[in-house]
């Protein structure tokens, strides 16, 4: 189990304005920022991320999944979208800044959008224990 991280550098930084996504998210409760991936674009190592997010002034806890959603759909475009835990507000069309600091788990085929639920909360309670705090 790894330490909580305190003031190191990020990972990796990815930055946009939030787009609509299929909002499947919302149905189970856990809407995600989406930002935009040009095509081509470089990305990190596919997978589950601790995040911390920048909205203005104000920053937050997030979990950020970086690439495809094989439980939802086929689609081999990859996408990076971050729940927030505890936010609650409009994003969309907002300048976001995601800075990844730890790597979670890769991403996986579960057998249901429940089950995505479920694990994302488990991976938002390790951000936390990580990053610390719950709306920083």
């Amino acid at each position: 189990m790894d330490a909580p991280i305190r003031n190191e550098r990020p990972l990796y930084v990815l930055s946009g304005p939030v787009i609509h996504g299929r909002g499947n998210g919302r149905t189970v409760g856990m809407p995600t920022a989406n930002l935009p991936v040009p095509p081509g674009a470089a990305l990190p190592p596919f997978g589950v991320y601790a995040a911390r997010v920048r909205v203005g002034d104000r920053e937050y806890l997030g979990v950020t999944n970086v690439g495809l959603r094989p439980t939802l759909t086929a689609d081999p475009v990859p996408t990076v979208e971050t729940f927030l835990p505890g936010f609650s507000g409009d994003l969309y069309g907002r300048e976001i800044t995601v800075s990844l600091y730890a790597f979670l788990r890769p991403t996986r085929k579960m057998a249901s959008l429940r089950e995505v639920e479920a694990q994302v909360e488990k991976d938002a309670e390790e951000a936390r224990r990580l990053l610390g705090g719950n709306g920083m």
